[in-house]
């Protein structure tokens, strides 16, 4: 059916609105060309219960692009809330950091960014110095456990009930050796200027740093967190 003529400007005005109006309440993903050809959306993906949301804070975004700046793979996670006050927030998995490390869980960005910040600049360093070999792997007891601080007494929540603890145990070599902390640290004269070496690059890089010095709890281990400033014991 034909549409009279003194209607068409009222439609035209109509449709326009309608067009205005969709802005507000949001419009389809653009779709462009990525480096490597593909199509990846001009808008972040809206945070679900598969998809990790953006981080919290303005230090913990900052945090992530200084990963993304120094090589570093690693997949943000959700924030979790796990019950009796232990909790998940702004952390990530690392992936690739450069060199292997075992037992990494969640961390908290600002942890994760100065352990491989440290991996980096103070273990690898430290291995062709005193070994003269490379490290391929670093060994660690994990991060994240729900706990109270071992042999505290005021039953306070451990560093590692939000994240932001890690735990290492020791390195293996290229060449097939393996310093532990446990046996190491008292170990030959290389071993034991190896650990002390990577204990005081540590006290420089994490807030608080625990060795087999502490206490009989830590004689197998290094703890690092990001509490604290500047406790090395």
């Amino acid at each position: 059916m034909a549409i009279p003529t003194f209607l068409k400007p009222r439609m035209l005005l109509a449709a326009g609105a309608a067009l205005a109006l969709s802005g507000c309440f949001g419009v389809p993903d653009v779709l462009k060309r990525g480096d490597g050809g593909e199509k990846v959306s001009s808008r972040p993906a809206r945070p679900s219960s598969s998809d990790a949301p953006s981080f919290n804070s303005s230090s913990a975004r900052q945090c992530a692009v200084d990963l993304q700046q120094a090589g570093v793979r690693f997949t943000p996670l959700p924030d979790q809330q796990h019950g009796g006050g232990c909790s998940s927030i702004d952390s990530v998995k690392l992936l690739d950091i450069g060199t292997p490390v075992s037992g990494l869980g969640p961390m908290t960005c600002p942890l994760a960014r100065n352990f491989a910040a440290w991996a980096q600049h103070a273990v690898r360093p430290a291995a062709r110095k005193f070994f003269g070999s490379e490290v391929v792997k670093i060994e660690t007891f994990g991060t994240y456990s729900c706990r109270n601080i071992y042999g505290g007494r005021s039953g306070r929540l451990s560093q590692h009930a939000y994240s932001n603890a890690v735990d290492v145990a020791g390195f293996v070599l290229a060449d097939g050796r393996r310093i532990m902390l446990k046996s190491g640290w008292n170990g030959d004269r290389s071993s034991q200027d190896f650990l002390r070496a990577l204990h005081k690059s540590a006290c420089r890089r994490f807030g608080t740093v625990l060795g087999p010095e502490y206490n009989a709890a830590h004689h197998d281990h290094f703890h690092f967190d990001m509490s604290g400033n500047g406790y090395c014991r």
